[in-house]
């Protein structure tokens, strides 16, 4: 008898995005350390359509596209285990995307994507999204690199060097620094 599949997780059980920012809809398949298959439904319903004139074209915007497809990198990633107390998830760098059919509202599109090389505080990935069995989009390389949460914001915004404080208001309309 052979034992049952583990069950697959759930996409916000392991990325923080929430609507309208979460561009992935369900696992399909994980290994984790090795590759993963995810599923984006594209829909009328979602913010970018909204107030477009009905003879634009509606092609998925390519930067969402690729959004989607690191999401499902990043899912990839944190299936191994999540990224350590303290540490955030960063996109580093993408190479050679190569669109080669539109998106359009009512296509599911499902990522592959696997793991080509895993560093103590980076991964790299490769692969592509489909459309049934037309291929929409191929990466050839997604570098992700995890941080120390600190290092990316001063606990204390008062100790920011000169010119990288976020504005605070003094009074409405005016910010100072």
């Amino acid at each position: 008898m052979t034992a049952p599949a583990p069950a697959l997780p759930r996409v916000t059980d392991l990325l923080p995005h929430r609507y309208p920012m979460l561009l992935v809809d369900r696992v399909t398949e994980l290994v984790p350390g090795e590759r993963i298959r995810t599923v984006k439904a594209v829909t009328l319903n979602e913010p970018w359509y909204a107030g477009m004139p009905a003879d634009a074209p509606f092609d998925y915007p390519p930067s969402l596209l690729v959004e989607s497809w690191g999401q499902s990198a990043g899912l990839l990633a944190s299936a191994v285990a999540a990224a350590p107390r303290g540490q955030v998830m960063l996109f580093g760098s993408v190479a050679d995307a190569a669109f080669h059919l539109p998106v359009l509202p009512g296509d599911v599109i499902e990522h592959r994507v696997s793991i080509t090389r895993a560093l103590t505080d980076s991964v790299i990935f490769e692969g592509s999204s489909h459309r049934g069995d037309d291929t929409v989009m191929t990466v050839t390389r997604m570098v992700m690199a995890f941080r120390a949460a600190e290092l990316l914001r001063p606990a204390d915004p008062a100790a920011a060097p000169a010119g990288t404080r976020p504005p605070t208001l003094s009074s409405p309309g005016k910010a100072v620094r």
